[in-house]
């Protein structure tokens, strides 16, 4: 099973953490099944960019992204090239290092 290493975020997990999920889920979820509460306003249907994250290490091995996914990720506070909708990002077979951006375009919390 891959390992996500979550980079410290003041909000979602002030320590940072590491946690295993299985190959083929997304990001987000195996985020949310550990109880770090990132953002997802369109519950993702990748209709938004709250769930933003930064690959910093294994994004050669998620999923492709779809132009849509592109298209949106353009709006995303914070956009670097190794950007992802976490709701999008489905797991392959290697680690992961993500970075939680510090913001996001959302003006409420959703508090998911």
């Amino acid at each position: 099973m891959p390992q996500i290493v979550v980079l410290p975020h003041p909000t979602y997990c002030p320590e940072g953490v590491v946690i295993e999920a299985p190959r083929g889920q997304s990001v987000c979820d195996a985020l949310l099944d550990h109880d770090i509460e990132i953002e997802h306003a369109c519950e993702k249907s990748c209709a938004c960019t709250t769930c933003h994250v930064v690959v910093r290490e294994g994004f050669a091995s998620l999923g492709e992204l779809d132009d849509k996914e592109e298209d949106l990720l353009d709006m995303a506070w914070g956009l670097e090239a190794t950007s992802r909708l976490s709701c999008q990002a489905i797991l392959g077979e290697e680690d992961l290092v993500v970075e939680i951006p510090k913001y996001t375009i959302n003006h409420a919390s959703e508090n998911h």
